[in-house]
């Protein structure tokens, strides 16, 4: 009697199989992340500048990077850029505060009462959908033309997305894990520390990142109003006299500071929801 070398070859795991394949593969990637992450921008310059070079974009359509580079360069020397960035970010930081403030507060409320549900989400559901844009003209009747009006503004923006994430978030908490905490003997409050808010956590987190991103929006046309220094004063008087050098420096400004706001909540999300294991990618 025979046997062949199929009957006496052991099964491979198909699972220990893809697990050896997949550590191969990432070993054989030898390129840092980052590597990848700038080829789109370094690839978008380099077409922007030679579009500039040959003529097909004028500098009064579009300046070239170069001359954007050196722009930023010249203003910041002269301070310029320096007393923008902190006037924006100062607005941005006000607007954020009470925003954010305001939107936990009628969340909590109305995710974890009924009562507090009937009184606040349907005003809230009604307002959200009114263009925050269209509300300046009223903003300027009710606090004028100086800093209340941009900040208001800001809060707006950022309330209502928050608002929505964090009421989500606890509406739609497993109830399985609520009745678990009450068959061990925990409180209310002690459900509601211990199981539900942490659970919201991640919608939380995600509205916040949503939030931050309104606010930068908002504070670009807030500070069409009237305003005497920040990054949308430098680009209105830029507007006035064709420099598309320093409309091009403001637009960067914004777009960097969107950037770090928002790496800074992800490393927020790292740091509170470290306890959940999230997927990264393939």
């Amino acid at each position: 009697m025979t046997t062949s070398t199929d009957e006496l070859a052991p099964a491979r795991d198909p699972i220990a199989v893809t697990t050896v394949r997949t550590r191969t593969a990432r070993r054989e990637s030898r390129v840092p992340r980052w590597v990848f992450k700038l080829v789109s921008p370094i690839a978008l310059l380099v077409l922007w500048q030679v579009l500039s070079s040959t003529g097909v974009l004028s500098d009064d359509t579009l300046a070239a990077p170069a001359t954007v580079a050196e722009t930023a360069v010249e203003m910041w020397g002269e301070g310029r850029l320096q007393e923008a960035i902190v006037a924006s970010v100062q607005r941005v930081a006000a607007g954020l505060a009470i925003g954010v403030l305001a939107a936990v507060v009628l969340a909590t409320l109305s995710g974890l009462f009924r009562r507090g549900e009937d009184l606040i989400d349907a005003p809230m559901q009604m307002l959200r959908t009114v263009p925050v844009i269209g509300l300046i003209p009223l903003l300027i009747i009710w606090f004028g033309i100086g800093e209340q009006p941009k900040i208001v503004l800001i809060a707006l923006a950022v309330t209502f997305p928050l608002y929505m994430n964090v009421y989500g978030g606890i509406r739609n908490v497993d109830a399985s894990l609520v009745e678990a905490a009450k068959t061990l003997g925990l409180g209310w409050f002690a459900q509601v520390r211990h199981v539900i808010l942490p659970a919201a956590m991640p919608n939380a987190l995600v509205g916040l990142r949503y939030s931050l991103g309104s606010a930068w929006l908002a504070l670009v046309f807030g500070e069409t109003i009237n305003a005497t220094a920040g990054i949308g004063y430098e680009m209105n008087m830029a507007r006035e006299f064709f420099q598309t050098d320093v409309i091009v420096v403001c637009l960067v400004l914004y777009a960097l500071l969107g950037l770090v706001a928002d790496s800074i909540v992800r490393l927020l999300e790292r740091i509170v929801l470290a306890w959940r294991p999230a997927f990264t990618g393939a």
